[in-house]
């Protein structure tokens, strides 16, 4: 039984708890924390919305078992990895949610296992129950369980009394529940006088026993000193912890056929040593008495064994071997069952051919009745008949000599009757030899048909995976496709925001030919403007000479500074032109522009003074 199966058989308990109705369903909201608690104690990474593309046609409604297999089996069971989490924990999980709706103690608290102890009963039920549900266990494994547990406590199981309760006890598919079970042990019939502790105990060995794990010392390599660890065996390794949570794991003896395993004498202050002799290394280890150390040194021979052979587990070995000699049991009772048929069949031929002889016996005896009925009669008549003695005595010797012949016929028949008889049952040992011969024979076909159907099952699950690679083939063309169109797609949006930028390229190449255009014209201008700034100022610098006092003369009309109003109102207009040049040097071009526009559009400077204004000036 691999790990799958054993993970499958906890969880179909989970499952059936959850299933209120018993309808087979079972909501989504309960599975999706049921997976949720499954990715935790497996310590498989969460997926929280796988569950709901899975079932994403269903609704809200509930999901058969048949309906979370798949779901199970892809995101759960195949991402679980043997060693990455503790079972016990796992099996806990389980047991909690079944517990809590079908395992009932006594609510006086006269059970005789505790809630541990069910737990430990229940996780030992479901390694020996039968690969099949509902998951059972047949009354022959009911009893080795029990006498395990009576062997452990130095108690003997009474057989006749378990063989009755069984007898009694309405059975499902062959075998016991793990409910029927736990209520027959807490029943106490099968314990009676034993104390609760000594119970505990006896299942916390056979638990430890059928794990195959618990606590050893050990010798370390370099600093020499002796630790106590947390072993676990398997038939390939035998790896040891920190504790028995198994939460820090210290190191692992890899097992194989070259390995041995030898019982060391005390010393160092250790008793009871024994040590696992590797190819590169040699282990040392102590146990705490003889008994342990003996069933620690033959559980990892048997190991050795079994990893030699090809095989997982001795407990899971024996399993399977008190499988096949049930099965074998079976098959004798019914080649027995038939065999007996054809007997009883060969024991009637038998008997109705003896009652065709006590028939003809009967007729034979009837024969001489009337034979000597006959000869009394004869001898009545002889007295009265004396005359015809002779006529009558010679047809009574003839009727004597035809029954005398009848006589020898019939116990000729009678002989040839015997010979058949004892041919019938030469025949019947011939019968007999070839049933066993049959028997052989179809033990051979069955052996053959294992092989097939193992042949068969070995081509579907090669088929399953040729049909996942196909699918995912499908998927990958398809995905491949959708990024094609969508590339397509993106490659068409970018060919016209090319041919948008190149418009708009042009339109910027032709904007800025305008305002280039337009620069140099302003630069003309300003050209022009800095020319005249430049004839001005001259102007001004040649009218700002002061004039000396000889000069002055006065004037008829309007005194003194009569002609000096043009020359003065001139000067002002230049100092403002001047200012407002000054004030916009960043704009020269504008200005110039308002100038020009003021003058009619002629952008000719004013004209310089002339003779005639000039001769206006005052004289000495």
């Amino acid at each position: 039984m691999d790990l799958r199966a054993e993970l499958l058989k906890s969880i179909w308990y989970a499952f059936t708890a959850l299933d209120v109705e018993k309808s087979g369903k079972v909501s989504k909201s309960q599975l999706k924390v049921l997976s949720h608690n499954l990715y935790t104690v497996l310590c498989i990474p969460h997926d929280p919305v796988a569950l709901e593309e899975h079932f994403r046609d269903d609704d809200d409604g509930p999901v058969s078992s048949q309906g979370y297999m798949p779901y199970l089996n892809k995101y759960i069971l195949d991402k679980v990895e043997e060693g990455a989490f503790v079972k016990e924990n796992f099996d806990e999980l389980c047991w909690t949610l079944t517990a809590k709706k079908n395992y009932k103690p006594d609510r006086n608290g006269n059970s005789l296992v505790s809630h541990q102890d069910a737990f430990k009963l229940w996780c030992l039920f479901n390694f020996l129950s039968e690969d099949k549900y509902p998951l059972v266990m047949v009354p022959d494994e009911v009893e080795y369980l029990l006498k395990k547990i009576c062997t452990a406590m130095n108690v003997e199981l009474n057989s006749c009394e378990l063989d009755d309760y069984l007898s009694q006890e309405p059975q499902g598919q062959g075998g016991l529940t793990v409910w029927q079970f736990l209520d027959m042990v807490n029943s106490g019939r099968f314990l009676r006088g034993i104390e609760q502790e000594a119970i505990s105990m006896a299942v916390e060995e056979v638990y430890q026993e059928l794990i195959e794990d618990g606590y050893l010392w050990k010798k370390g390599q370099l600093r020499r000193n002796w630790s106590e660890r947390w072993f676990m065996l398997k038939p390939s390794v035998l790896s040891y912890y920190m504790s028995e949570e198994r939460k820090e794991k210290k190191g692992s003896i890899a097992l194989d056929k070259h390995c041995c395993v030898e019982v060391l004498p005390d010393r160092d202050g250790k008793r009871c040593m024994f040590c696992v002799k590797t190819s590169s290394r040699t282990y040392e280890m102590s146990a705490s008495d003889t008994r342990q150390r003996q069933e620690w040194t033959l559980a990892i021979q048997t190991a050795i064994r079994l990893q030699a052979e090809g095989k997982k587990s001795l407990h899971k070995d024996l399993k399977q071997k008190r499988r096949e000699q049930r099965e074998q049991r079976e098959q004798r009772k019914a080649a027995r069952e038939e065999e007996t048929q054809r007997l009883k069949q060969l024991q009637e031929e038998k008997e109705r051919k003896l009652q065709e002889l006590e028939l003809l016996k009967e007729a034979q005896r009837q024969a001489e009745i009337l034979l000597q009925e006959e000869e009394q009669r004869r001898r009545q008549q002889h007295e009265e008949m004396q005359r015809t003695l002779e006529i009558q005595l010679r047809e009574a010797e003839q009727a004597r000599a035809s029954m005398q012949a009848e006589m020898v016929l019939k116990e000729a028949e009678a002989e040839r009757q015997r010979k058949r008889i004892l041919e019938l049952e030469d025949m019947q040992g011939r019968l007999q030899e070839a049933l066993q011969q049959e028997v052989k024979a179809r033990q051979d076909e069955e052996a053959v048909r294992c092989a097939q159907a193992r042949l068969l099952a070995e081509e579907e699950e090669k088929l399953k995976k040729l049909m996942k690679l196909k699918e995912e083939q499908e998927e990958y063309i398809i995905k491949t496709q959708r990024e094609k169109q969508v590339l397509k797609q993106e490659m068409e949006n970018k060919n016209k925001c090319l041919e948008e930028a190149q418009k708009q390229l042009e339109e910027v190449r032709v904007n800025r030919q305008r305002v280039d255009q337009d620069v140099m014209a302003a630069q003309r201008k300003l050209r022009q403007a800095s020319t005249n700034v430049k004839h001005w100022n001259v102007q001004m610098n040649r009218l700002m000479h002061p004039i000396g006092p000889g000069d002055k003369r006065t004037n008829v009309s309007g005194g003194v500074f009569a002609g000096y109003q043009p020359l003065l109102s001139r000067r002002d207009s230049s100092l403002k032109l001047k200012q407002r040049v000054e004030d916009k040097g960043s704009d020269p071009t504008r200005e110039n522009s308002k100038e020009n526009v003021s003058n009619g559009g002629n952008s000719s400077v004013l004209p310089s003074p002339d003779a005639d204004t000039m001769a206006t000036e005052p004289t000495n």
